[in-house]
């Protein structure tokens, strides 16, 4: 048996959810999960809920006038979240 480098924890979770084909489903659930970070405490306290479906991040925003602001920021707002996340998880946002 040849012997190895051995390999960080996260080496091996990062090679074991690619084997296992995760690797979108890990960046659009990170990408859901950032969401509080990226928009700030202002406006994620207006936020009561999200999830990402098929690469669409839906969000559910209680203030009508935010609603509004944030649907005509979406595309920087799906650039910003990407970079974060390191991979082009989502595609689109639809605020709810």
């Amino acid at each position: 048996m040849k012997r190895t480098e051995p390999k960080s924890i996260a080496e091996i979770i990062t090679e074991s959810i690619e084997s296992a084909g995760l690797s979108d489903l890990v960046a659009e659930q990170r990408a859901c999960y950032l969401w509080p970070e990226i928009v700030g405490p202002g406006v994620n306290r207006y936020t009561s809920r999200r999830y990402v479906e098929r690469g669409v991040l839906h969000v559910y925003i209680t203030s009508a006038a935010l609603k509004n602001e944030l649907t005509f920021n979406r595309s920087a707002l799906v650039d910003v979240i990407n970079r974060a996340v390191g991979s082009k998880a989502i595609t689109t946002i639809m605020f709810h």
